[in-house]
């Protein structure tokens, strides 16, 4: 059973006290008592953020669109959460690759045939994706290509199979595999990821095999950092210079599958300056891990034409490494609606005796619907396997030859069948060697320079966009919309139900909750409403929640001064879960202390305390009580640590509040350093903290105590925008905050 809330605690506390009273004391306490009681137990009763976290074993169905126009701003809005997420919003800059190939091996024809024979060659590469990250692989290349001619590309991700493309499979194991039927030859089954790029360069295809961070030739990582990750490191969670996993790099967006992700795009980047390579068409495939990055290189990545996501489409399991989750990135979405992305483009995928083995029917259908609103339903294509273990086997790999064959015309007969071939030693494949030695092996001193780098950069690059009305628009207030998760267009049905309603002096004083029924939510509301109304209405949050506007029975001093001018004022709790003993925020019961696991696929309670502001604003403005029109003017109040949640909710608010007055009390989620902190929120450092958030919603009038100066880039933000003089800074005393800020919103 939930522990009850804080409110919901004292509110019992008092009731136990009132019974102790003299007759006379109580008869005016108790009642009072009750009523918080029976709120408190009528609250969230019926609130979904109650229930379980999401984690990554949840189910992810895909409900397709009744029409493309329903589709098409869904499509944008997950895009743009797969780039938020992974850090690549917007995109840095696309920095020289210095690529390197050299060590080519020549293999020449074998016997003549149609399904793919010819000669190809093999090498050894290395890019950075960003300065100082290098990127190692292999490329293969077909021979005897005529001068002009171009040919296809296909990227190709191997997913968690440790040190793929150095791999050599022992005989025994080979032969097993065989016997069941997942592979053909004794020679070619030894590495099944030679075997694709092989075949594809045989039918005329250039093949980038890439490695995974900390695989083979990927050697700037661990294996330990990159797949294994258990523990917080204390030496990388600092305020500056931090590492991978701290609540500084979840704050700046910074993981292991963004980094991924961006190698991935970079070897797009790669294969499109061979001359060689056809642009319209490049495929994209993988396994595992590898179907992982195929999915979000392919659905962010326009140049892709052809995608390939192996045994990972599924509406259960969403991957299970670290690697595969990042903050943000599934909160209300999943693997079946990252592959929908890629509609109307060519895609095939398979099921196996694992999470994806329901796809048939789960999944696959309503991609399938998708297509067809396309017209191109027979452009999706499934590879049944159910009976072969999680793996991307020679008939799965014969599926796919054919799927490229097919749409990209290479003539071959159908279906496609490998041929067998001798595989290139595993040494001989390797990027790193005398004349091109390796970087530096798991340097942590890497890992914070590199970190370091990409913010500074980002931040270089965020600041000058928020300095324009067009970049503020583009770049800085979008990506507050995916931090937060919701925005004033989104933030639901919300009706009020009534729990006590009376009257005294003027003002009518009701109880009860605001009913967000599109999102399950509810909020305790205290409304205080002068009979005599001006039709402006102030939402006042502080700490103290709905108890914050009343002392004693009786409005405290800047709020009676607020309701002497004819002004509704309206105060709330904020939703708080269940939490520790030691008040640290929910987290999903996996014992791995990544941020990712549980805040990829829930809002952190900052968020969701966000969204209740915004239910409020979006119920005055779209609701009636009674006989009571929508009110003119709506300003909200953030006092105590509701300050920075107001900020955030006025980001993407848009016109639904008109002024607002914030005390920061000089909060910066820079300074968070614990990923359980109900003041962590993923993505708020990368997009400028706190100022960050006050600027995107410029130029709407801002009031502003709890910094020693107007932060510069709100400044230059609001006079970009258009609104130079909309913000307004209090320099007096903390004690004064409350009736100074009362004073400025009911002029």
């Amino acid at each position: 059973m939930p522990r009850p809330s804080a409110v919901c605690r004292r509110a019992l506390l008092l009731i136990l006290l009132a019974v102790a009273l003299p007759a006379s004391v109580r008869a005016v306490v108790f009642p009072s008592a009750v009523r918080a009681v029976v709120m408190c137990s009528a609250a969230h009763a019926e609130d979904a953020r109650l229930a379980p976290l999401k984690d990554l074993d949840g189910s992810f169905p895909f409900t397709p669109p009744a029409t493309l126009e329903a589709w098409q701003p869904r499509a944008a809005e997950v895009r743009q959460r797969i780039l938020v997420s992974q850090g690549l919003w917007p995109m840095p800059a696309k920095t020289p690759l210095n690529p390197s190939i050299h060590g080519t091996i020549t293999k020449g024809p074998e016997a003549k045939g149609n399904e793919g024979t010819g000669g190809y060659t093999v090498s050894n590469v290395s890019f950075e994706s960003v300065p100082g990250l290098f990127v190692t692989g292999n490329l293969y290349r077909p021979l005897g290509l005529k001068e002009g001619q171009q040919v296809p590309a296909v990227l190709f991700a191997h997913g968690h199979w440790q040190n793929a493309r150095h791999a050599d499979q022992d005989a025994a194991a080979t032969r097993k595999e065989i016997a069941n039927g997942e592979e053909r030859f004794e020679e070619g089954g030894r590495s099944r990821f030679q075997s694709l790029c092989v075949q594809l360069a045989r039918m005329g295809c250039v093949v980038w095999q890439w490695d995974m961070l900390s695989d083979a030739d990927a050697v700037q990582f661990s294996r330990e950092i990159v797949h294994g990750f258990a523990r917080q490191r204390p030496e990388m969670n600092t305020t500056e210079r931090w590492g991978l996993y701290s609540p500084q790099a979840e704050s700046h967006l910074q993981s292991i599958m963004g980094l991924q992700t961006l190698n991935g795009i970079r070897g797009v980047d790669f294969v499109l300056a061979l001359p060689e390579v056809d642009r319209k068409r490049i495929a994209i495939t993988g396994a595992s891990g590898g179907g992982t990055q195929t999915m979000l290189v392919a659905a962010v990545d326009d140049r892709v034409t052809l995608s390939g996501p192996m045994v990972m489409v599924s509406t259960s399991m969403q991957g299970g490494c670290t690697c595969e989750n990042a903050s943000l990135l599934r909160v209300g979405t999943g693997n079946v609606e990252f592959a929908a992305l890629f509609a109307p483009k060519p895609q095939i995928m398979n099921t196996a005796d694992d999470w994806t083995k329901e796809l048939a029917t789960k999944g696959f259908p309503d991609l399938q619907a998708l297509y067809g609103l396309y017209g191109a339903k027979d452009a999706v294509a499934l590879k049944r396997g159910e009976h072969f273990p999680h793996n991307y086997n020679a008939v799965t790999r014969s599926a796919f030859y054919t799927f490229v064959n097919k749409h990209f015309a290479l003539g071959a007969p159908e279906p496609v069948i490998e041929r067998d071939y001798k595989m290139v030693e595993p040494a001989k494949l390797k990027v790193w060697d005398a004349e091109h030695p390796a970087p530096k092996a798991a340097d942590p001193d890497f890992e914070r320079d590199l970190l370091a780098k990409l913010s500074a950069e980002s931040t270089a690059a965020i600041t000058a966009a928020a300095a324009t009305k067009d970049g503020l628009r583009a770049v800085l207030a979008p990506a507050w919309e995916t931090v937060i998760g919701r925005t004033a267009a989104s933030a639901g049905n919300v009706s009020w139900e009534m729990l006590e309603k009376t009257e005294a002096a003027g003002v009518v004083r009701m109880t009860g909750k605001l009913v967000n029924a599109t999102h399950h939510e509810e909020i305790p509301v205290l409304w205080l409403y002068p009979k005599s109304s001006n039709g402006k209405v102030v939402v006042w949050l502080n700490d103290a929640g709905s108890s914050a506007i009343e002392a004693d029975g009786k409005p405290i001093k800047a709020v009676a001064g607020i309701l002497a001018q004819g002004t509704t004022v309206i105060a709330a709790d904020l939703f708080t879960p269940p939490a520790d003993a030691d008040g640290r925020q929910r987290v999903v019961k996996n014992p791995r202390e990544f941020a990712g696991y549980s805040f990829g696929y829930n809002p952190t309670l900052f968020a969701e305390r966000a969204h209740d502001v915004l239910s409020i604003v979006h119920f005055l403005r779209t609701a009636k009580i009674g006989d009571h029109p929508s009110p003119k003017r709506v300003a909200v109040v953030g006092l105590g640590s509701r300050g920075a949640i107001v900020a955030a909710a006025r980001a993407v608010a848009g016109d639904e509040i008109d002024a607002t007055a914030i005390d920061t009390q000089g909060f910066r989620f820079g300074k968070v350093l614990d990923y359980r902190s109900p003041d962590f929120l993923p993505g708020a450092g990368k997009y400028l903290d706190v100022p960050g958030a006050l600027a995107a919603a410029s130029p709407r009038l801002l009031w502003l105590a709890g910094e020693a100066e107007v932060p510069g880039l709100v400044s230059a933000a609001a006079k970009g925008a258009g609104g130079a003089d909309s913000v307004t800074r209090f320099g007096g005393a903390p004690a004064d905050v409350a009736e100074a800020a009362a004073k400025w919103v009911a002029p």
